[in-house]
């Protein structure tokens, strides 16, 4: 039991003291305009680097992946069939899709489906 403290306190400290050189040895302490600037094959770029995206497509983008991985929750639903009490399949299916048409018409209704305003 002592032995396995012991390496684990070995292991502890040898893991912060590698986090803490490589925190100071990744610091820049060197900044240049031409090393912070975009590079578009040695000319100046045409417009900003950094440009703003449309919150409101980042948003659908999020709800789309919620939808998706919901969806591919359902498929084994299928499946499961075969193995399972049709009657807590059934309330268990309707009660997953239930939920998911409850947060699309939540979503619906606030708006966030709708490309342009």
């Amino acid at each position: 039991m002592m032995i396995m403290l012991t390496m684990a306190m070995i292991l502890i400290t040898i893991s912060l003291i590698m986090m803490i050189l490589a925190s100071i040895l990744s610091k820049k302490s060197f900044y240049d305009r031409e090393k912070n600037s975009p590079f578009e094959c040695g000319f100046d770029p045409k417009c900003s680097a950094r440009m703003p995206f449309s919150l409101h497509f980042f948003l659908i983008a999020i709800i789309f992946l919620i939808f998706d991985v919901e969806i591919a929750l359902l498929l084994p639903i299928i499946i499961i069939m075969k193995w399972s009490n049709l009657s807590s399949w059934v309330m268990t299916s309707i009660l997953f899709i239930s939920i998911l048409l409850v947060g699309l018409y939540h979503e619906w209704n606030q708006g966030a489906l709708e490309w342009t305003k």
